[in-house]
């Protein structure tokens, strides 16, 4: 079969692989969509590890089934979930299970840029979900980084009628914008300095959308009855974005720090105005099955507009390209790999 391997994000070729071979209680899914997520051109995550499949926001049908497995049979249409944890340990029991060690080291065979992937054991016990006949294989594949937004906002404890500003018009902050319109944020306030990106976002159900180098604290009060926004995602890595959530939250807010820098760096906060204004600070990584049952859901039910976050779709050959278009993070939103 024929996989991308990623060697850097400026070199990812096709190979040949053999068709990954199944055991017990284990599915073959022939990959029907795979989503490149803005953390597979991470490259000082990933070049170290390479070269290597990516691919993890699958869609797919299912064509082998193993001795054991009762819930799936050939030809069911499928989303697999890479990530899932042990659901005994320490972390698991206390509701961390994104920190769980089986988490972190469960993923498909080989990754979802292949035409076929194995499904473990454990993700079919675990990580499977029937795709329903009015939902798209495309859309199927958004229930990974949905699922890590829906996380995002739990942990943040978004409310409704809250005013919410998201730093990052990228794949993951048009989602954030999206999620919080259906959760019933009060407004939506979407940033970026690429032009492109911020019109996606007004298209996709920001109330507005600004230009981050703006006086953006001064444009927020302009458009939010005079007040700082209840909750800040940050959906970039970008260090002045991170400084700069500080000065956009009101007072009793929150800053969810959504998106990770480089290792080894140091941001300076205001410590004082944190602790005076009683601002909280939350992070999230991944999603847990509880969050990948709601993403799955709210696809299911139609509530948000995958579709048109759909600029590029491409053929397997292709995916050297595809990882261009989302590494230089300009005229792309969801590039969708067909293999």
């Amino acid at each position: 079969m024929r996989v991308g391997v990623y060697y850097s994000n400026s070199d990812v070729r096709v190979e040949q692989r053999p068709v990954p071979q199944i055991g017990p209680g284990e599915l073959l899914v022939r990959v029907e969509a795979s989503g490149i997520c803005g953390s597979d051109v991470m490259e000082w995550y990933r070049i170290h590890k390479a070269p290597l499949v990516l691919g993890h926001e699958v869609s797919g049908v299912v064509v082998a089934v193993g001795e054991g497995v009762k819930r799936y049979k050939e030809g069911d249409r499928v989303v697999p979930y890479h990530h899932v944890p042990c659901n005994t340990c320490h972390y698991c029991l206390n509701g961390h299970h994104s920190v769980c060690d089986t988490f972190r080291t469960t993923h498909f065979d080989p990754g979802g840029f292949a035409e076929y992937i194995r499904v473990r054991a454990i993700n079919v016990d675990r990580g499977m979900y029937p795709l329903p006949d009015d939902v798209s294989f495309e859309e199927g594949a958004f229930v990974e980084p949905l699922a890590c937004a829906v996380r995002g906002l739990r942990l943040a404890q978004m409310q409704p009628g809250q005013s919410v500003l998201v730093a990052g018009s990228g794949i993951a902050g048009l989602i954030q914008v999206q999620l919080a319109r259906a959760m019933g944020s009060s407004r939506v306030v979407a940033t970026d300095i690429v032009d492109y990106r911020l019109e996606a976002a007004r298209k996709l159900g920001a109330d507005v959308a600004f230009d981050a180098r703006e006086d953006l604290a001064v444009r927020l009060r302009e458009v939010n009855r005079g007040r700082l926004a209840d909750l800040v995602v940050v959906s970039t890595g970008a260090i002045s974005a991170v400084q700069q959530a500080f000065q956009l939250v009101e007072r009793g807010g929150t800053v969810l720090l959504f998106a990770p820098t480089q290792p080894g760096i140091t941001v300076p906060l205001p410590a004082n105005d944190i602790w005076t204004n009683e601002v909280t600070i939350k992070t999230c990584y991944g999603g847990s099955p509880e969050d990948a049952r709601m993403a799955f859901e709210l696809i299911s039910g139609h509530r948000l507009n995958l579709r048109d976050m759909i600029t590029h779709r491409l053929s397997l050959d292709e995916i050297g390209l595809g990882f261009k278009l989302v590494a230089q993070a300009r005229e792309s939103i969801k590039v969708m790999i067909q293999p």
